[in-house]
This record gives C-alpha cells, structure tokens and sequence, in this order.
C-alpha cells in the first residue's frame, strides 16, 4: 500500500468533520439512542460513519471495513477500522474535545492511521515506518525520563464498571509519582497527545480497536510503544492499553502490575 492511502483517510475524516461541525448548534435536536448503558451514539455518529465509508469505498472497493456503528463488511487482511466520533459524549454536551479515528488494519497491525480534530483543525497522520505528523509537521513523544513531572491521562470506562476499583488504585499510585492525571474523553485524541508529546502517557482499560488503532501507530511513530497492562506489545485484544515513551511507559505498567487485578492483566 503506497502512502496514499493515507490522503484517502485524510479526506474521509475532513469530510465527515464538516458533518460533525455542521450540527454542533443543533445538538438538542439530534436523535440519540442508548446502544448499551451509558454508551450513546447520535445522529451525526452514523452520518459521519458513512461519510466516511463513502470516501473509503470508492477508493479501496475490496478492503473490508470495521466501523463502530455499522460493524463489519467484507472480509480480508486489509481492514479499515472507523470510530466516526471518538468522544460523543463530549459532542452532545457541548463539551469542545472529539475526533474521528481511522486506521488501516494489516493482519491485527495498523499501517495507515489518522485522527482529526475538527475543532482545531488538527490531523495528525501516520504511516507505518514512515513516522507521525500534525498538519504535515514531524512529531515526536515527549523525552520524559519517567513518572517525574509526567502527565498521564487516562479514562474511564462508560459501559463496563467492574474494574473501577483497580483502576482508581492505579491512578492514586500513579499520582503519586506523576505530576497530574487528565480525563479528556477521547481515547483516539488522548494517544494522539501522546504522540505529540501533549501527554506523556496514557493508559485505560476497555476500549474497542476502534478506539485505538489511529492513535496507537502514531505513538509507535513518534517513538514511543505500546501494549497491554502486563507489557505485551501490540494493539491488546483485551482493550487494556499502555502508551508513552520507552521509559514513562514502562513505569506506567510497573506501577498497573502493581495494583490491577489478574483479569486486567490478563494473566
């Protein structure tokens, strides 16, 4: 796949960022449904997904296609995966942090990946060994040597709660090294900062490969890693994702082993 395919992303998530930013002043009249407790999409959630499937379809017409509200077409090791609105609940209460996340997905790996903020206007864009960029400028993770003076950030899960009490003991282990912990409500913008060196790391349990395929390539190439609560590398089947630099990241998982359950662990 030639780095084309990246500009091909590129237009389908501007374009389906015009939808979102066209209905921000009549958010109280969008049609909202409860896909599963406290997990809402909204109209402009399945406008924006097939804004952009458009865009992906007239492109690469064989390439299968995983988006978070039309689930799964076509089959192959080539697949786009899509989160058409990554932080709706941010969207439908007026709260201005979101995006749209896409990324190409090789045999369980992301190659392409990009998330847009419509907001700012802000693309960040990655190719695999090709390195991240904002607005075309190179970006690299921030040189923190550890948790000393880090920022994490982090979230919260909405549909799944089982886990909330690990997780606060993560954070009150991890506040105790870090300088602070942000809760921003988009996982996609939140490695994205990781990548910019925004945030030195991120962590949170439960996402969806959605959620995370753009933004865990454009850490790994801004050169930094990433990979589940026990350390493994790769996107992590469990949903449990670790981000940062080399050494914050590691820190970071020192300190989860240290205080989650065998279950988030995965062991």
């Amino acid at each position: 796949m030639p780095r084309p395919a990246v500009n091909v992303a590129a237009r389908a998530a501007r374009s389906a960022g015009n939808i979102i930013l066209r209905y921000m002043n009549r958010i109280e009249g969008l049609a909202v449904v409860e896909k599963q407790r406290m997990d809402f999409a909204s109209e402009v959630d399945r406008l924006a997904e097939a804004e952009i499937v458009k865009e992906l379809r007239r492109a690469y017409p064989t390439h299968a296609i995983l988006g978070e509200e039309s689930g799964q077409t076509g089959k192959g090791p080539l697949t786009w995966v899509i989160d058409p609105l990554d932080g709706t609940h941010n969207y439908l209460r007026g709260i201005p942090h979101f995006s749209v996340s896409i990324a190409l997905v090789e045999k369980g790996e992301p190659v392409y990946g990009v998330v847009f903020d419509p907001l700012r206007d802000e693309l960040f864009t990655a190719s695999k060994g090709d390195g991240a960029y904002l607005n075309d400028r190179r970006i690299r993770v921030g040189k923190r040597e550890g948790l000393s003076g880090a920022l994490i950030a982090t979230g919260f899960p909405y549909r799944v709660r089982n886990h909330l009490d690990s997780q606060l003991a993560i954070t009150a282990a991890l506040l105790k090294e870090a300088e602070d912990v942000r809760r921003m409500g988009s996982a996609a913008l939140d490695l994205a900062y990781v990548a910019a060196g925004r945030v030195d790391g991120y962590f949170e349990p439960g996402l969806s490969v959605w959620d995370m395929a753009a933004g865990a390539l454009l850490v790994r190439e801004a050169g930094g890693v990433y990979g589940d609560f026990a350390g493994r590398e790769g996107l992590p089947e469990s949903g449990n994702i670790v981000a940062g630099n080399h050494k914050v990241a590691a820190a970071m998982t020192e300190i989860i082993g240290a205080n989650a359950t065998p279950r988030l662990l995965g062991v």
